[in-house]
């Protein structure tokens, strides 16, 4: 959906129940969709939602609705998260390899994001299957998440199936080579953890030539 036909909101509230049934139903009222909803700011008894819509057919009444009602402070019109931080790469796993991928995708993004494209890039260093596993579905759950890099010496068991699944879902899965079964289940490896940073963000900018189908199932 092109950025440019999402309304996003940055609302103030009392931090109190009921306030986002409010919110909900007279975004409902209106005729559009939420998208996106997130926690913000929080101190004392105020918080901040910021909230992602679709088919808002008058944003000024909308906006002016949601501002009238029981426990909301201020409303106000912000960019999307989409707008400021773009489509994001995830890079997950242990030891140097996770800050050399990073390297390679924050240049690469670099290179794209000066040319009006918005990429950014996400990382955390874990280790052991489980907590693995679960960082790989999680992925899938990401705001914005595209693109999923796994660095390391060794990853298989669930964590293959964890691949498996968040590819269905749409994500890409770069992995660097390594040992265990995650490297079948990946669609692509790639031997240069610096190398593997700049591919994941090649595939998914819009500003580079570039496709999953060229790559996919290859090792490099």
């Amino acid at each position: 959906m092109p950025d440019g036909d999402v309304l996003g909101l940055l609302v103030a509230t009392r931090d109190e129940p009921g306030v986002l049934y409010r919110i909900s139903e007279v975004i409902f009222n209106h005729g559009a969709n939420v998208t996106y909803i997130a926690g913000g700011a929080h101190r004392e008894n105020v918080a901040e939602l910021q909230l992602e819509v679709t088919g808002a057919g008058d944003e000024v009444s909308l906006m002016a609705d949601l501002e009238g009602l029981d426990g909301v402070t201020e409303v106000s019109r912000v960019p999307t998260f989409q707008r400021i931080y773009g489509k994001r790469v995830i890079v997950i796993g242990g030891g140097a390899q996770v800050g050399m991928v990073a390297q390679g995708a924050i240049s690469e993004a670099d290179r794209h994001n000066i040319r009006g494209e918005r990429i950014s890039v996400d990382t955390i260093p874990l280790v052991g299957e489980e907590q693995l596993a679960q960082a790989v579905r999680a992925v899938a759950r990401l705001h914005r998440a595209r693109a999923l890099v796994l660095a390391g010496a060794l990853m298989g068991g669930d964590i293959s199936n964890a691949v498996r699944e968040i590819r269905e879902a749409g994500i890409f899965v770069i992995c660097t080579n390594m040992a265990g079964s995650v490297p079948d289940a990946a669609d692509v490896v790639v031997s240069d953890p610096v190398e593997a940073g700049v591919m994941a963000v090649m595939l998914i900018a819009d500003t580079a030539s570039f496709s999953i189908e060229h790559v996919r199932g290859r090792r490099f």
